[in-house]
């Protein structure tokens, strides 16, 4: 097959890839941010506030959080003490700490609970081996059962019937990058009591048609199946179907709970940082909070995902967060200074490449020199700086943009992208999403920013157009990894509640909707 020139090869890809601080400042600033909003949440009644803090310890105390409506008890995974933490929040501004469950057989990574039942997922002491599910009684904390899963369970969610344990087995490599299991998914029946592991084998002949629409296949030696990493899951209102990320890798798998399989990969593709609306500060050096257009590519690589249903159509939600390899045994990651730009295609890659510009910026090394001659033909950053609302079938509906930024940069500018040392990053970082039903036909989306310590509240009723509302933050709070949305007929005190599990502070704050 003749080999694109250059020039072609550039217009191809235009084508192909279009498709902490002061404390009183820090309040002064959300309050500012509140006030600015309120109006824009008058149709419908959302104005969530702060509430109280439960400190649960140190870093690496609070990360995700699960809540048991019958007898209103907060589990929190908590890494730090190898245990995971109970809480009584009967009343949310006087939390009681309880016994917590000890841990012994590994790390604690991720809760869910449904109907009296608490699911916990454990990596074993070496994260290549096979993992675990324990299942909890809720009231009396008693071991139900315990079930063996795939390498490195990260998250684990119940089906909304009650009937399935879906956990997403990650199966990271050693830092050596030797010992590189499988990515895999399990799916536990407790109406059988079976456990069905489902890996990615089926796909290993699909991976040159994946990676042309945007999915990665990269790990040395890797096949498909073995490279992928399974990352977070949402699961469908009538219990039949979960998404799974696939971070590292760019993707969404779509599981059939009832006949246990998985249907499909949804490769992301790209988002261009060129277009109009996508703007991103790249620079940490800079001396400038400022967007801009950039001759740069990010790779969506979602974190957490969330469903929800709309009039009838199924929709699920990325935090399209970025992650990159770094090991030992094999790393992605370079600065745009460092890389040798094409000059046919970058004729000002000098200017480009200097810091206040895009050199900081940090890239993978795995894509971008598109006829193997050396040099890079484009440029690819992690992750998207957005989220992103996809149909169930990975058709992209609406992408954020730059609203992420926009919003924080106008109301809190001391926070945007943790006050800039972010910029050449991976931005705010939305690690995190969980969507509220509000008065039966609202849908308020929460996403939950790392390294902002925020969360920027969005009315998606209309999934096509999202609405912005407010700005959730609380000074103290480090690093939000987990949200949980408590409906009014389930929460303590009758009303909508947003709890944020805060991984580096190791707190959780509530929030309630006044």
């Amino acid at each position: 097959m003749k080999l694109l020139s250059k020039i072609s090869l550039s217009i191809f890809l235009i084508v192909a890839l279009s498709c902490h601080k002061n404390e009183e400042a820090f309040e002064s600033e959300l309050s500012n941010s509140a006030k600015s909003t309120n109006s824009k949440s008058s149709n419908f009644h959302v104005n969530f506030q702060y509430k109280s803090t439960i400190k649960v310890g140190g870093e690496g105390a609070s990360e995700i959080s699960a809540f048991d409506s019958k007898n209103n008890k907060l589990f929190v995974v908590n890494v730090a003490s190898t245990q995971v933490s109970v809480f009584d929040i009967s009343d949310i501004n006087n939390p009681i700490e309880e016994a917590p469950i000890a841990i012994s057989l590994g790390s604690p990574n991720s809760i869910a609970v449904s109907k009296g039942r608490l699911a916990i997922a454990l990596e074993a002491e070496v994260k290549q081996d096979p993992g675990f599910i324990l299942l909890y009684d809720t009231k009396s904390l008693t071991l139900l059962q315990s079930y063996q899963v795939g390498a490195l369970p990260d998250m684990v969610a119940f089906s909304p019937n009650g009937k399935f344990i879906i956990s997403a087995n990650e199966g990271e490599p050693d830092d050596l990058y030797l010992n590189d299991p499988k990515g895999t998914i399990s799916i536990i029946d407790l109406e059988s009591n079976t456990i069905s592991t489902l890996d990615f084998e089926p796909f290993n002949t699909m991976q040159a048609s994946l990676e042309a629409n945007g999915f990665r296949v990269f790990g040395p030696n890797a096949t498909l199946a073995q490279d992928v990493e399974p990352e977070y899951v949402a699961v469908s209102n009538n219990s039949e179907t979960a998404w799974v990320t696939l971070q590292e890798n760019n993707g969404v798998a779509k599981v059939n709970l009832l006949t246990k399989s998985i249907e499909a990969i949804y490769p992301l593709g790209y988002k261009d940082f060129n277009a109009a609306g996508n703007e991103i500060d790249p620079s940490d050096k800079d001396g400038v909070k400022a967007l801009g257009n950039v001759p740069v590519y990010g790779i969506y690589q979602p974190d957490a995902i969330a469903y929800v249903k709309i009039r009838g159509v199924d929709y699920i939600i990325t935090a399209n967060e970025g992650d990159a390899r770094d090991y030992d045994g094999f790393s992605e990651e370079e600065r745009v200074a460092d890389l040798i730009l094409d000059p046919s295609i970058f004729p000002n890659r000098e200017e480009l490449q200097k810091d206040e510009n895009i050199g900081r910026l940090k890239i993978t090394t795995t894509l971008g020199d598109l006829d193997g001659d050396g040099d890079y033909d484009a440029i690819y950053n992690y992750g998207a700086r957005s989220f992103t609302i996809w149909t169930g079938n990975g058709n992209m509906v609406y992408d954020s943009g730059n609203s992420i930024a926009t919003e924080t940069l106008s109301a809190t500018p001391t926070r945007f992208n943790d006050n800039d040392k972010r910029s050449d990053d991976k931005g705010a970082e939305p690690e995190t999403v969980e969507v509220l039903n509000i008065q039966g036909n609202k849908h308020i989306l929460f996403v939950g920013l790392e390294r902002n310590d925020q969360v920027l509240v969005y009315d998606i009723s209309n999934p096509a157009s999202p609405k912005f509302l407010q700005i959730l933050s609380h000074a103290g709070d480090e690093a939000p990894e987990g949200l949980l949305a408590i409906s009014e007929k389930d929460s303590p005190n009758g009303k909508d509640l947003l709890l944020v599990s805060n991984e580096d502070s190791g707190t959780v704050s509530i929030y309630e909707n006044k």
